[in-house]
């Protein structure tokens, strides 16, 4: 499991090593992957992406790994492909911008089309919003999904009307704010990830915009929101395929296993975390489909498996899923709708 413990996604890393230890203890109980027991070998995903795709890499030539998983941010992706490519089988657990082809490669989380599209066509009919600020980090999800965003925007008859980068770990949030209510829009989308988010948020109501511009984020979870601070997040829109508060029975048992493993102290379960679950589900069933754990199949078309995000079936390589938008409140998320 490559998971960050370090850097801007840090903030997820705790919840993500949590979630893969239950992943890999309710694989157990079930009989393993092919009748052998499941160990999971936790990397920090959060470092340069050369250093981690070289630490993954050292673990596959000495045979300590038969598989990878976990959520980590593309540009770690892009440096894993070739150190993994005809070797052992990947399974991308994040959000990403769409469009991965290698062969051994599988993706399960959300991509624009899915997530943004829908997400941007709701708020314009409900919330009214036309006028969009985008910031982002300055690497390839947001600049790759910024680029899919204008043409939703045509699409949908909304107006980009600024947009800022900043450097992973490294923005000046204040002085993007600045721009945003100079800017003259009725909304924020932000593609920023775990504390650069934060920093935006606590920025943002310093400047005291959240309630006359509304947010949206594909990445926000529990953890973040905590982080945040309880008036941060006040009027939050957030679109994902999983909330610890959605009331479903796969989720909610989710929420009771881990906590009958981990205690009720243990880290809150967010999306980048319960992403590592569906990476372990993802994997056990292809390996199941193909019985060995090399030679899995150019894709994962046809694949269909029951998790804490309801049925995830895979056409060709795009996992389809439910997405559903909620609002913060407070330290959670309220659901407000399921996006078509």
């Amino acid at each position: 499991m490559v998971v960050p413990l370090q850097g801007p996604a840090g903030v997820y890393g705790a919840s993500c090593a949590a979630v893969s230890e239950l992943a890999a203890h309710d694989l157990n109980e079930r009989g393993g992957v092919l009748g052998r027991e499941v160990q999971i070998e936790l990397v920090d995903g959060g470092g340069r992406p050369a250093a981690v795709a070289a630490r993954v890499a050292r673990l596959v030539a000495a045979g300590r790994i038969d598989a990878v998983s976990g959520w980590h941010i593309s540009s770690v992706r892009r440096a894993l492909i070739p150190v993994l490519a005809d070797r052992v089988p990947y399974a991308y657990t994040s959000l990403y911008e769409g469009g991965e082809r290698h062969a051994g490669v599988y993706c399960c989380g959300e991509t624009p089309r899915q997530q943004l599209e829908p997400a941007l066509r709701w708020l314009r009919d409900n919330a009214g919003t036309k006028r969009w600020f985008v910031v982002g980090d300055n690497y390839v999800w947001p600049q790759r999904s910024l680029a899919a965003v204008r043409e939703y925007a045509t699409e949908l008859g909304l107006h980009l009307v600024g947009g800022a980068f900043v450097e992973l770990g490294g923005g000046n949030m204040r002085r993007v704010v600045d721009r945003v209510a100079r800017s003259g829009c009725e909304a924020v989308l932000m593609l920023l990830v775990g504390q650069d988010a934060v920093e935006f948020n606590r920025a943002f109501a310093q400047r005291g915009l959240q309630d006359s511009v509304l947010r949206f984020s594909p990445l926000m979870e529990e953890n973040m929101l905590l982080a945040s601070g309880y008036d941060a997040t006040r009027g939050l829109v957030v679109a994902s395929g999983y909330f610890s508060s959605l009331v479903d029975g796969n989720a909610m048992e989710l929420v009771g296993r881990y906590a009958a493993l981990h205690g009720t102290v243990a880290p809150v379960i967010g999306a980048a975390a319960e992403s590592c679950y569906e990476g372990a589900q993802l994997l056990s069933t292809l390996v199941a489909r193909a019985g060995d754990t090399v030679d899995l199949g150019r894709d994962a078309d046809g694949i269909a498996y029951e998790g804490p995000r309801g049925t995830v079936e895979f056409r060709g390589r795009e996992a389809r899923q439910r997405i559903h938008l909620a609002v913060a409140n407070g330290f959670d998320f309220d659901v407000i709708t399921t996006l078509t």
